[in-house]
């Protein structure tokens, strides 16, 4: 259980500094609209980009501030495991509620990215980044628990992808970078 704690706590504060470093960026634009972030990089790594876009405020207000409170709960329920809390089945449920949520939200975000506005940002791929291991570990760690009841007949795929976390999700990279690699190689290749 520890290890989910530390798993949680670091990646944790990594979507918050990288939600936190772009919410201060959208402060900036929107005083100054000709202010040009760190992380405008080229053409197709710009923040600024998908900052202008609808995508980036699917609820009125900008996604980051999601990624803040977001992943301070993280931050917080990684926190309480290491101090050694003894969270009850429905707090589970409702943390994997949030972290199901928030991959399919990502994942989604990614395909904007990708495929709508054409522009990737990377503190938003730092984000991508680190909700996959969350939600996977979180998961995990839920089946383990019967936290998720989950039937007998899946009990070797839990086996399976608790055996092979690592590769699962060195998988699920590889076909997130190939993804941006392949849709935006007319630009890779104009670099090289």
């Amino acid at each position: 259980m520890k290890k989910l704690g530390y798993i949680l706590v670091a990646l944790g504060v990594i979507g918050f500094v990288a939600s936190f470093a772009l919410t201060l960026d959208k402060i900036e634009l929107i005083k100054n609209p000709n202010y040009q972030p760190a992380c405008n990089i080229n053409p197709l790594v710009s923040c600024t980009s998908v900052m202008a876009s609808r995508q980036a405020e699917i609820f009125g207000f900008p996604n980051s501030i999601i990624g803040i409170g977001g992943f301070s709960m993280v931050v917080t329920v990684g926190m309480g495991i290491l101090a050694g809390a003894n969270f009850k089945r429905w707090f589970w449920l409702c943390f994997e509620t949030g972290v199901i949520l928030g991959i399919i939200f990502v994942h989604w975000l990614f395909y904007q990215s990708v495929f709508v506005i054409g522009v990737l940002c990377p503190y938003c791929m730092i984000v991508w980044s680190v909700t996959i291991p969350i939600f996977y570990y979180t998961t995990l760690f839920n089946l383990e628990n019967k936290h998720i009841l989950a039937p007998n007949s899946l009990k070797k795929t839990i086996s399976f992808i608790k055996r092979f976390h690592a590769s699962i999700i060195l998988i699920w990279y590889l076909i997130i970078f190939f993804t941006i690699l392949i849709h935006f190689w007319y630009f890779w290749s104009s670099q090289i």
